[in-house]
């Protein structure tokens, strides 16, 4: 059941008033993100991996441009990519340490300088199409959401390659548009990611995560909290093996979290996406895209994911997850969206394609 707490919100809310339409896309979502709480009656969506997937089909090659193209234009809010470095030292988008599987190319992306990425063409994985896109540099991805939408950078190197993420971005005068994350889980890690990022210094989104094979107290999001200022943070429930689905969202997705999220002014960020070779819902105690999409039971992901605070939502399924949202009373809409016709009482994705 939607809180008391979350109707005050969405007064505020409407009492301040949507971002007129002559701004940027990109700076009306992140006034959302920047204003927890005053808009925690909205769920944001990050299309995982820049949106690759609906309804359980691979549509366009992972970490691509064409992706991207596709998540902006279904409305998520933020796309999420990986970054590794290329022999002579550039950023590159790609998750895996190996180009086997996503490109026609064979070997570890570090053995490979940037002119020979660049004539490696992106795979879409599961149809094998091959496609005429190349590995983009992060200075390409970046262009490509400038003023469009919020970018998620998934550090796959150490945390000494931040400064020179975020240089790239502050040369592009596109900052304010990037999210890098570290994991957490002890005061050591805390001050050794605080010390990095304070040499990088502001004008760019940090967030936390936090998962409960690690941490298993609510309280530790104080500590990060004060260390951080973060405008959100990203809570992970491992899937326990003899749990088929969480009924609470383990220790981190509790009612002190929602409270301190209150308290902070932060988003509680959570995942629902899909790791290879893990069983489904392995970042979501069992809830994840296939409980929602393939089981058509999306009440029971996206659903109660939002109701136990989460404000952003990361997914394999964007499509699914914005349609579900939006019509069961968990987005406004923003300038130039309409407002969705009829909620929708149903848990099935049948009408959403």
């Amino acid at each position: 059941m939607r809180t008391i707490c979350l109707l005050l919100c969405a007064a505020l809310g409407a009492f301040i008033g949507q971002a007129s339409a002559s701004e940027t896309r990109a700076r009306q979502i992140l006034d959302r993100f920047e204003h927890a709480n005053q808009w925690r009656d909205h769920v944001m969506v990050a299309a995982h991996r820049a949106g690759s997937m609906q309804a359980g089909k691979t549509l366009y090659a992972e970490n691509s441009l064409a992706a991207v193209e596709g998540a902006i234009a279904i409305g998520a809010e933020i796309v999420e990519v990986d970054i590794r470095r290329s022999k002579d030292g550039e950023f590159v988008v790609m998750h895996d340490s190996w180009l086997d599987r996503t490109t026609t190319c064979k070997g570890e992306v570090v053995n490979y300088t940037l002119a020979e990425l660049k004539r490696c063409r992106l795979v879409v994985e599961g149809t094998g199409t091959v496609t005429n896109e190349a590995v983009s540099t992060l200075r390409e991805m970046l262009l490509a959401t400038r003023d469009r939408i919020l970018i998620n950078l998934d550090n796959k190197l150490d945390v000494q390659a931040l400064p020179g993420m975020i240089a790239i971005a502050r040369d592009l005068g596109m900052a304010e548009q990037v999210i890098v994350k570290e994991n957490l889980w002890n005061q050591q890690r805390i001050d050794t990611v605080k010390a990095t990022l304070d040499a990088i210094g502001g004008g760019f989104q940090f967030m936390p995560i936090i998962a409960d094979d690690a941490v298993h107290d609510a309280a530790f999001a104080e500590q990060v909290g004060k260390a951080f200022a973060p405008g959100v943070i990203e809570l992970i429930n491992w899937r326990a093996g003899a749990e088929t689905l969480t009924e609470s969202g383990g220790p981190l997705f509790s009612t002190r979290m929602r409270a301190m999220s209150v308290r902070g002014g932060w988003h509680i960020w959570a995942d629902t996406y899909a790791i290879v070779n893990k069983p489904g819902g392995f970042l979501s105690g069992g809830r994840g895209d296939e409980l929602a999409v393939q089981a058509s039971l999306p009440a029971e992901t996206y659903g109660f994911w939002a109701e136990r605070g989460a404000t952003i939502i990361q997914t394999d399924e964007p499509k699914a997850a914005i349609g579900w949202l939006a019509a069961n009373g968990f987005r406004v809409p923003y300038a130039d969206e309409a407002k969705p016709a009829e909620p929708a009482n149903t848990a099935s994705t049948a009408s959403i394609n």
